[in-house]
């Protein structure tokens, strides 16, 4: 009986340091690209939370690009995409961003787009080609548009 004691203690010591490490790895190594459909839910009673600031998830992990999940939304299925990259042009409403692995994307803005500079409300003509950003939106066929445009600090 003593012995299995041992095993059991020892077993149950080995998962446990085994499911710490996972839980400060995985975050800090994992693409957020696939955040929308794998992403932890938000804390209980804050269910909105991802709606109110999506920019949240994209910024999880800063390892990754640019990415875009299928999710269940009112009612039916939308595609949430995001990007980190350089502002490479602008032209009226839209920006073109460019990823670190070259991937070329136009984002459309609009009255309901919210920009942020440095922590702070910001607007559209405050963006500048060679901002490092990110941003998060919806696709809808090929056009991308922006919810959330984010210069985050240097």
């Amino acid at each position: 009986m003593r012995r299995n004691t041992k095993t059991l203690i020892a077993g149950a010591g080995a998962a446990g340091v085994l499911g710490l490490g996972l839980f400060v790895a995985v975050p800090a190594v994992a693409d957020p690209s696939p955040a929308p459909s794998t992403s932890a839910s938000p804390e209980k009673g804050d269910r909105n939370q991802w709606k109110r600031q999506p920019h949240r998830w994209a910024a999880r992990g800063g390892r990754g690009v640019h990415g875009e999940a299928t999710v269940r939304r009112d009612g039916g299925f939308r595609v949430v995409t995001w990007q980190r990259g350089e502002v490479t042009g602008r032209s009226g409403a839209v920006v073109t961003v460019r990823s670190a692995d070259g991937a070329s994307w136009q984002w459309t803005t609009n009255d309901k787009t919210r920009f942020r500079r440095d922590g702070e409300k910001s607007q559209l003509s405050e963006v500048k080609n060679g901002d490092q950003v990110i941003v998060v939106g919806e696709r809808t066929g090929a056009t991308r548009t922006a919810v959330a445009f984010r210069v985050p600090k240097d």
